[in-house]
């Protein structure tokens, strides 16, 4: 981590995005250091060591980069980066995706207990079942995320990164347990202000 180039994160104690972008740290660092722990923390510490200011969440941490200009880098959902683009225009951000990240599947159901009391099962089952269609996921593709479905994925090709998934930390129980709550802590200098990567 270079000496004075300043970093965009959410607050991993309040967004669970910026927790993504913690253990997709960890995992990049895991891999560069050959999985040397105190090498890892040392990576981490130095990250927010450059984080001039953590938001509460994703879309303000975007804001915080995007419109108001603090920052070099922002450490963000692969699609927010892309929309970002789109939004502002491909001449206002370089992105960078790093070679190896963590793969956020944010889970997706019908909860049965509220769709029956609403009726609604019926139209949410559909739903659900449409996400993993080829129309669904040319949708899904449309929107910078990456589908399931390779011809879908063709139509909207995102760069090769090598993902581990939340399985690698031995789940949620054990990264929250064993990383997020015993990793490099904040500096003193950040802990009482309110991670494919792209920077001006």
């Amino acid at each position: 981590m270079k000496d004075g180039v300043k970093v965009i994160t959410p607050n991993p104690k309040t967004s669970g995005a910026a927790r993504w972008n913690y253990l997709a740290a960890w995992a990049y660092a895991e891999k560069k250091f050959d999985k040397n722990e105190t090498k890892v923390k040392e990576f981490i510490r130095a990250l927010f060591q450059n984080i001039p200011v953590l938001d509460s969440g994703a879309r303000g941490s975007t804001i915080t980069f995007a419109q108001r200009g603090l920052g070099d880098v922002l450490l963000a959902w692969e699609n927010e980066a892309y929309l970002a683009q789109d939004e502002f225009g491909n001449d206002k951000f370089e992105i960078i995706s790093p070679p190896t990240s963590i793969l956020a599947e944010p889970p997706v159901a019908v909860v049965t207990k509220v769709a029956g009391k609403r009726s609604t099962y019926d139209i949410a089952r559909e739903y659900l079942q449409y996400l993993f269609t080829d129309a669904g996921q040319a949708i899904i593709a449309k929107h910078h995320y990456r589908p399931r479905i390779s011809s879908a994925a063709a139509s909207h090709p995102l760069p090769k990164i090598s993902f581990v998934g939340i399985d690698h930390f031995g789940g949620w129980r054990a990264a929250q347990k064993n990383i997020l709550m015993t990793g490099a802590p904040l500096t003193k200098s950040t802990r009482n202000r309110q991670f494919i990567s792209y920077g001006h």
